[in-house]
């Protein structure tokens, strides 16, 4: 068995939680970006997604570093969601919509509607499937 990677930081894994919100999330949104091997959508497209939605997260109040009465949503960037078309391709859990070719203005359209109202965005979705508790 190897030895494990040596933690360099002071900073627990607690703290890391604690400092990323992670207690408040209510939504967690992984955008298909930065890909190894793009295929849905280039490289720099799906990275203008991901810094759209990075500034405006904080700029809603729905960051999960911050205390939000709209809620926290959590952001995760994933290398490949393994749709391959129509990208960058993003995902909202719990809610288990899948959306396409989600630009900056899909994006704002996407948070002002399903995350902020309740509605999701009939016009870019393309597939549901919500998480249920086992």
């Amino acid at each position: 068995m190897e030895n494990p990677v040596p933690v360099t930081s002071p900073e627990t894994i607690v703290d890391s939680c604690q400092r990323l919100g992670l207690e408040r999330i209510q939504r967690h949104l992984f955008l298909c970006c930065d890909q190894t091997k793009p295929k849905c959508c280039s490289k720099e497209d799906s990275l203008a997604t991901w810094d759209y939605l990075k500034k405006r997260l904080p700029e809603l109040g729905l960051d999960c570093t911050q205390v939000s009465k709209d809620g926290n949503v959590f952001r995760t960037k994933a290398n490949c969601l393994r749709v391959c078309q129509q990208g960058p391709i993003l995902l909202v859990y719990p809610d288990g919509v899948w959306y396409r070719n989600v630009t900056p203005t899909v994006m704002e359209k996407i948070l002002q509607e399903h995350i902020l109202q309740n509605r999701p965005v009939e016009e870019y979705s393309f597939f549901t499937h919500p998480l249920s508790p086992l």
